[in-house]
């Protein structure tokens, strides 16, 4: 009977996730996984056959992650009206530590450049945002201050602009204040005009 296999699969995703940040997801390697796991390129190989593997690993981890604490704080909410939008607010409540930043950033490259590990973030997108109009007392509004809050993170995400903290609070009561805001019926809305 061979010995049982005790390599712990978070540890190989840590690996990565540091190869990613230090190489960038594009020159990620298996042989640079192992190393820095301190385990061989077959037990990489054994679970993850292909680098596109195992940064699907890596961004299902982040998604799960991200669900989990979304879940937590929106169970938190309890019965308060468009409580997961609320809860995404919450859990974006201060700017992303650097070390999440710099994952994002690199796996946000590799996301541009494969369709397949896009179509998963492209599904949960689509929960949520489902998950948000069914859930809110303002579709539209709630909807909008999704959009808002998005573009917020994408920008501090890929470190492209931030605020000071005391703008960035604001900004965050503003789309607190955009969820429950219902667009009037029948007033038509301004044309956007070509120049």
């Amino acid at each position: 009977m061979g010995r049982k296999r005790v390599i712990d699969q978070e540890e190989i995703l840590n690996a990565a996730e540091f190869v990613v940040v230090r190489d960038g997801a594009a020159h990620l390697t298996l042989d640079a996984v192992a190393e820095k796991a301190g385990i061989s390129k077959a037990s990489v190989i054994y679970d993850y056959k292909t680098k596109q593997a195992l940064i699907q690993a890596v961004i299902e981890r982040r998604v799960a992650n991200d669900k989990a604490f979304l879940q937590e704080l929106t169970d938190g909410l309890g019965d308060m009206p468009s409580a997961v939008m609320r809860g995404l607010l919450l859990a974006s409540a201060n700017p992303p530590p650097d070390d999440t930043r710099a994952v994002a950033v690199n796996l946000c490259s590799a996301l541009a450049q494969d369709a397949q590990l896009r179509s998963g973030i492209q599904k949960e997108q689509a929960t949520i945002i489902a998950r948000i109009t069914e859930t809110s007392t303002s579709p539209r509004g709630a909807l909008l201050a999704y959009l808002a809050l998005e573009g917020l993170k994408i920008l501090e995400y890929l470190d492209l602009h931030s605020w000071p903290e005391k703008e960035r609070r604001r900004i965050l009561r503003e789309i607190n204040w955009l969820i429950d805001v219902e667009p009037q019926a029948g007033k038509k809305l301004p044309e956007i005009q070509a120049s």
